[in-house]
């Protein structure tokens, strides 16, 4: 049975982007939110602080929540897209199986939970008043941005970082959960900074910042693509890489199915997660940002950080804070 054991996570305030363009806001928290601060976590590297400045790769376009507040479950104002998935009777996410404490199939029930499956029961417990009215559509990495375009899901929870790039074709919810970029290899390998990839090849997946962020920081590292972290997991079992870097949130699941491999190094950099949602259904992202904002002040989020994070991670005080505009 899978543990649920991870390096740091550095939790930091978020930032919601202006819909007509990327630019970069400074962090805010919304009335009498408590900003959210982390305890720097043993073995988690450079602990990003709360207060940093937004780097301006880290972009998104979204909405202010409504201004109404939330519809009362199971009655979604008619012609909106809220209702057309309530009228369709479940809410169609595209999501990941292979990332243990986001989304990973239990080996005894067969359900998909984790953090990110919990997000995606929390959107349709506010559409239809039952959480369960899922329909989980299993993608990979670099089909999450075409399954949006094409419509083939309402929304994408699959650890999505919000780009500028991606948000010239889809949009995105205000961030939900926020990870460092760093390295998984062998126990006792001489791998611990990025620079120590020079030379050496590396595992990513396709569609994915990381691979990008590797090749523009390490460009004499030879990448290997992959099509899952699991792909990559195997790989390196196998000794045909010398390394994967990822988000630490995912490399920790990875590492959990291997005590010969370990994460390390300090962060290369920080991964915003946030949900995806077809392009000009700002009405869906104005629902979204709601939900996550009431998970922020009625504790749900907490809970569920506590679940799936904090026994490994250590206590935060809040969620991510968001500054809307647009």
């Amino acid at each position: 049975m899978m543990r649920r054991t991870l390096s740091g996570i550095a939790l930091a305030t978020t930032v919601a982007l202006a819909t007509t363009g990327c630019v970069v806001s400074a962090p805010e928290a919304p009335g009498d939110a408590v900003t959210a601060v982390t305890q720097p976590v043993p073995g988690a590297g450079a602990v990003v602080p709360m207060d940093a400045p937004i780097p301006p790769e880290v972009s998104m376009c979204t909405a202010t929540p409504s201004p109404s507040g939330l519809p009362t479950p199971g009655q979604m104002a008619p012609g909106t897209t809220m209702a057309d998935i309530a009228d369709r009777g479940r809410l169609v996410v595209g999501i990941d199986i292979g990332s243990n404490l986001l989304s990973f199939r239990d080996p005894i029930t067969g359900e998909i939970k984790g953090f990110d499956a919990d997000i995606a029961h929390q959107l349709a417990a506010a559409i239809f008043g039952d959480p369960n009215r899922v329909h989980f559509r299993i993608l990979s990495t670099a089909e999450r941005q075409k399954a949006l375009e094409e419509g083939t899901v309402d929304v994408v929870v699959k650890t999505m970082s919000a780009t500028c790039e991606r948000a010239k074709s889809v949009a995105f919810s205000a961030t939900y959960f926020i990870a460092q970029q760093r390295i998984l290899a062998p126990r006792g390998a001489p791998i611990n900074t990025v620079g120590d990839l020079s030379g050496r090849r590396v595992c990513e997946v396709r569609g994915t910042t990381s691979l990008d962020r590797v090749r523009r920081l390490v460009p004499s590292a030879t990448v290997v693509a992959a099509d899952s972290w699991s792909d990559c997991l195997v790989m390196l079992q196998q000794a045909q890489v010398d390394a994967v870097s990822t988000d630490d949130a995912i490399l920790a699941g990875l590492e959990d199915q291997d005590p010969n491999l370990t994460i390390t190094g300090p962060s290369m950099g920080l991964e915003y997660y946030a949900v995806g949602v077809g392009k000009n259904k700002t009405d869906l992202v104005r629902f979204i940002n709601g939900v996550l904002l009431r998970m922020a002040f009625d504790g749900t989020w907490m809970r569920l950080y506590n679940e799936w994070f904090a026994p490994s991670l250590g206590q935060v005080w809040s969620a991510p804070a968001a500054r809307y505009e647009g």
